[in-house]
């Protein structure tokens, strides 16, 4: 799958991680609202959809901009990200 990459999602806030695929063509902004939304369904609403998240490479710790789009960014399969507020 060319249009997609499958990432680890770290959620600290509910000591939780998650694999999932993101589409490579989209913005961060939105992928961070799809990951909350995501998130907030796969823990059974445990967890708080009205703080603003970021999202940041594990490895790197480098933390992504809201309008940079997936492909232009270091984010690849494999990649490990933290969702955090």
């Amino acid at each position: 799958m060319k249009n997609k990459v499958l990432i680890k999602l770290e959620v600290p806030s509910l000591n939780e991680t998650f694999d999932l695929f993101l589409p490579v063509n989209e913005i961060l902004w939105k992928i961070n609202k799809m990951l909350v939304k995501c998130v907030s369904d796969l823990s059974n609403g445990c967890f708080d959809t009205t703080k603003e998240y970021f999202l940041a490479n594990k490895t790197t710790g480098k933390i992504y901009e809201n309008n940079d789009i997936v492909i232009h960014t270091d984010i690849r399969n494999g990649t490990e990200l933290v969702l955090f507020y």
